[in-house]
């Protein structure tokens, strides 16, 4: 029998997550889960939250949020260990070590970097400079074969194989050189109120996206209020960005393909087709929100699925920090 191919994913707790976070990455998590191909490891990125300050109350409440939301979405603590990145000291300890193999020009070519340089101008901190080679000691330490990214994350991912590379190549066979995993449909939401810009909870229009926990009344409002076209036909096409997300969003949610939904809805209108897209997502969304009001009420529970997930994951990161601690040359404890 084949060996199971190793997966980690992980999502940042700095706040309130968008159907785009479901749609993208918490939705094809559960499947991989399901799948006998691959071995899951799941992770609560709190590490890098902080690369801008959070209020800690606050922080807290978005990190208890998401885990409760990664098991209402489905996906299983007695199939996969689900952890807090800062729960896991060999984050940092391999970070660090990665950080002093990173060649300054890399980092500096992160367009992720410039982006948030840009929108944190007050707020700029080494951490949010170093932070990719702590991405990359992530996913390096689970010796992962698959990393699901999006279409923004490649340039992460192919630092992290450079970085592997290189210390494979510097101190012999150590690492696994990852490959992305990128679903073929639904992978990137955009945003309802700007089609050409990815779905982000930091927009300052409401209007731009859903989140997980919207209320039904919320959903409906906000995609009747997406943006569209000056025409009235639901197909693809140049100048129909914003149709084509909203069909995007009913294939992901309804399982249909693109060409089911043209065919659905032949000479109906916008109304219409909104109407079905809003009663989509609330039908996605209503039993995932019933079951995250039920994990909230039971915080112990919640709190034996971290423990118990930074102990299995622990276990798997030590193996490979004491094999990069003996090749780098420490003294072991």
């Amino acid at each position: 029998m084949d060996e199971k191919k190793r997966i980690l994913s992980g999502i940042q707790p700095s706040g309130a997550l968008t159907l785009g976070n479901y749609v993208g990455a918490l939705r094809n998590w559960v499947e991989l889960q399901k799948s006998d191909e691959y071995d899951c490891y799941f992770m609560l990125a709190d590490m890098h939250t902080i690369t801008v300050r959070q209020l800690a109350k606050d922080f807290r409440k978005n990190a208890i949020d998401l885990l409760a939301l990664f098991l209402a979405c489905g996906l299983d603590p007695e199939k996969s260990p689900i952890f807090f990145q800062s729960h896991v000291p060999a984050h940092a300890q391999l970070g660090w070590v990665l950080t002093c193999n990173t060649y300054m020009g890399e980092i500096s070519r992160m367009s992720q970097l410039k982006d948030k340089s840009q929108k944190h101008e007050g707020n700029i901190y080494a951490g949010l400079f170093t932070y990719p080679s702590l991405m990359a000691a992530d996913i390096l330490l689970y010796q992962a074969d698959l990393v699901p990214v999006g279409a923004d994350q490649n340039q992460h991912l192919e630092l992290t194989r450079d970085l592997a590379n290189r210390f494979n190549n510097a101190y012999s066979e150590t690492f696994k050189v990852p490959e992305g995993y990128i679903p073929k449909i639904g992978a990137r939401v955009m945003s309802l109120q700007d089609p050409t810009q990815k779905m982000s909870k930091s927009d300052p229009n409401e209007n731009s996206y859903i989140l997980m926990l919207d209320s039904p009344d919320a959903v409906v409002r906000k995609i009747k209020r997406a943006v569209t076209d000056s025409g009235s036909e639901v197909k693809r096409g140049e100048g129909k960005e914003g149709v084509e997300n909203l069909m995007s969003i009913y294939c992901a949610v309804s399982g249909k393909t693109m060409e089911e939904t043209e065919a659905e809805f032949l000479g109906k209108g916008y109304g219409d087709f909104k109407t079905a897209v809003a009663e989509a997502v609330v039908e996605t969304l209503k039993p995932i929100q019933a079951r995250y009001n039920e994990l909230m009420a039971n915080k112990d529970y919640l709190e034996q699925v971290y423990r118990n997930g930074a102990e299995v994951a622990s276990r798997t990161a030590m193996k490979t920090l004491s094999k990069v601690y003996r090749k780098v040359g420490f003294i072991q404890p």
